[in-house]
């Protein structure tokens, strides 16, 4: 091993003739924030559920901080946390009784000082003899993660952890994984379909899609891999669009439907050159549209990530066919 926090090589997961997972190598770096970013039922749930122990690969290998996660699942337990898109907290206990349960089952011992740590660090300590049931749902999510948190893991893994919430409960949460990150120093690896979530928080992002990973990089590495930012102007009449396509910087020249869609390396340094070629007085609007991860994702599959959902009832009626 090579010192990484996850290390993943050929990964395949079958259930009888369906493949949720086909050959996936992805590895992160110690004190990382790294997302796999693709529709449901693209095979991150899947992954995390591999890599956490919870259900054996049909062939290839993973480690998590080192230990093999089929050889050495309890090892690797014992190391990493879990926030799982679904509710993790029983409502009838309070906070206090929630991470006592989790201590029982991590088997941590004088858990209430780390306990009360916890709760003081995510501004629960005041409501946490109420029962969970009352909470809040970005005070849910505060607790679930204190409750994964509690037996001090290496990593973190967060299986879609904003998916429900409105939207400052959800920048909340984003500004809660970048200090858990930091000040407790523990890697996350992060799930979602939402491209602004893994463009905001992740240092590295994955695309998969049909359990295989189509890209890997930085979001800034993978944006510039599409190819430019597009201006598209809104026009009243014909204008001549042969002056524009000898512009230097000008990649593409596409007009349908009243528009001009010019596609050029960078917007900002190239808009003075298309208004001096341009009959100006023609054009009703100007906007930039820059490359988003989603763009990224239509140029790999053709489809945006909203439209590329699986239907998980078909998909476990597939699972349950083929176990038949």
């Amino acid at each position: 091993m090579n010192g990484n926090a996850i290390e993943v090589l050929d990964l395949v997961k079958r259930y009888g003739n369906v493949t949720a997972l086909a050959g996936v190598t992805f590895s992160v770096s110690r004190g990382e924030i790294f997302g796999l970013l693709g529709p449901n039922g693209a095979g991150k749930t899947t992954t995390i559920k591999i890599l956490t122990g919870l259900t054996p690969p049909t062939s290839g290998r993973a480690y998590v901080a080192g230990f093999d996660v089929v050889r050495q699942p309890n090892e690797v337990k014992r190391r990493v946390g879990w926030v799982s898109s679904e509710v993790i907290l029983d409502d009838d206990l309070n906070a206090w009784e929630n991470l006592e349960l989790q201590a029982r089952l991590q088997g941590v011992r004088n858990w209430r000082e780390r306990a009360t740590e916890l709760l003081k660090y995510f501004d629960l300590l005041q409501s946490a003899g109420r029962p969970v049931g009352g909470y809040s749902t970005g005070m849910r999510k505060k607790l679930e993660i204190a409750t994964a948190l509690l037996h001090s893991p290496e990593i973190l893994f967060l299986d879609e952890p904003t998916i429900g919430l409105d939207v400052n409960a959800r920048a909340m949460l984003w500004d809660l994984i970048r200090t858990v990150n930091r000040e407790f120093g523990v890697t996350i690896l992060l799930t979602t379909h939402y491209m602004e979530e893994a463009d905001a928080l992740c240092n590295r992002v994955a695309i998969i899609n049909l359990g295989k990973i189509m890209a890997l990089g930085s979001p800034a590495e993978l944006k510039s891999s599409v190819g430019g930012e597009v201006v598209e102007l809104e026009i009243e009449r014909p204008v001549d669009l042969s002056a524009l396509k000898r512009l230097p910087d000008v990649l593409d020249v596409a007009a349908s439907d009243g528009k001009i869609r010019i596609t050029v390396r960078k917007a900002d340094e190239t808009i003075p050159a298309i208004v001096k070629s341009l009959d100006f007085s023609a054009v009703k609007s100007l906007k930039v549209e820059k490359p988003t991860l989603d763009t990224v994702f239509m140029k790999l599959t053709g489809k945006r990530i909203e439209e590329s959902h699986v239907d998980y009832r078909r998909f476990y009626a597939m699972i349950r066919r083929s176990r038949r």
